[in-house]
């Protein structure tokens, strides 16, 4: 009889904290399992609505091989106008696939498991991206995402030493510092945007739908911008730099900044190449440019997070065991 199991958002928290490395390597794995064409991985579908165009709700199916050989979805909304009543912005549910019966076996509560996949791949891509440990990291947007990639960048030992924080809601930013402070013992502060991009290594997590940081902007060779949120950086600023993707195909789509410089320049040619090729040696980044590392955000990431997780609880009784989820168990 399939067995149906589901695994709430205060045990996915449980699971998550301190395994901050353990999920990095769940990502590395994924991304190289990726690369190597042992996935499936097609175009995520997004649902937007004709009164509410800052709102979305996208759905990313996946197939990971391997050790995993799992199938499933992420179901993510999107609602910007939550954070005005206090609400995250952000809301999930994963459900796993046996790949020998297509049976989902799992449901999974998924903003926790999805920010710290995209948390765990911006940590990932700062350490094998950066030529030096950054002197001063900067952060725009202050939410969940920012202060879950700072959660991660503290245990990969990136140096928070001179943390810079901006965000267009004083508020958020006042929290996100404060937040560095209690947490890891950063020495961060609120500053403009001017100063944030200066920064050695920039995060850009914030929920623009069109660039807002201008092509006369000047980035220094050496410096990293972690382009998470993929639609604040003018095109301009593409094609000079260094250019890392997840998954070259998916970027380029939905009007990323990245879909932007490809219709500017009328080519692909200014893409470097995916962050595994770079961690398989395969390219190399130009140190006379900066780097920009724009991930799209790839299911198999999810699947990878969240089957790791799964297992974990098995392991340690969290899960909350359904019988008689599914009404016919026999065919005849």
């Amino acid at each position: 009889m399939p067995d149906f199991s589901t695994l709430s958002g205060k045990d996915i928290t449980a699971l998550l904290a301190g395994h901050e490395k353990d999920v990095v390597e769940c990502v590395r794995d994924a991304y190289l399992a990726h690369e190597s064409g042992d996935s499936v991985n097609p175009d995520s579908y997004f649902l937007r609505f004709p009164d509410k165009p800052d709102s979305r709700i996208i759905a990313l199916p996946a197939y990971l091989g391997g050790e995993a050989d799992i199938a499933g979805i992420k179901w993510i909304s999107s609602f910007p106008g939550n954070v005005g009543s206090g609400l995250p912005r952000a809301s999930a549910v994963l459900v796993l696939n046996d790949y020998t019966t297509g049976y989902p076996f799992a449901l999974l509560e998924a903003a926790g498991i999805s920010a710290a996949r995209t948390a765990a791949s911006a940590a990932l891509a700062a350490g094998v991206l950066a030529a030096t440990p950054p002197a001063s990291v900067g952060f725009l947007g202050g939410g969940v995402i920012a202060r879950t990639i700072a959660r991660y960048l503290h245990a990969t030992q990136t140096p928070l030493t001179d943390v810079r924080c901006h965000d267009i809601d004083d508020a958020s930013s006042t929290a996100l510092r404060t937040w560095l402070g209690e947490e890891c013992g950063a020495e961060a502060r609120s500053t403009g945007v001017d100063e944030a991009l200066d920064s050695d290594l920039v995060v850009l997590a914030t929920t623009a739908l069109s660039p807002h940081i201008p092509p006369t902007r000047t980035f220094r060779p050496g410096q990293l911008i972690l382009n998470i949120s993929l639609r604040d950086l003018a095109p301009e600023l593409l094609l000079t730099a260094n250019n890392v993707l997840d998954d070259v195909d998916h970027c380029l789509k939905a009007d990323t900044s990245p879909h932007l410089a490809e219709q500017l320049a009328g080519h692909r040619d200014f893409v470097t190449g995916t962050l595994a090729q770079v961690m398989r040696g395969n390219v190399l980044t130009d140190p006379a440019r900066h780097t920009v590392f724009s991930p799209f955000g790839l299911g198999v990431l999810d699947l990878a997070v969240g089957y790791h997780l799964y297992r974990r609880a098995e392991t340690e009784g969290r899960l909350t065991r359904l019988p008689d989820f599914f009404g016919e168990t026999r065919r005849w």
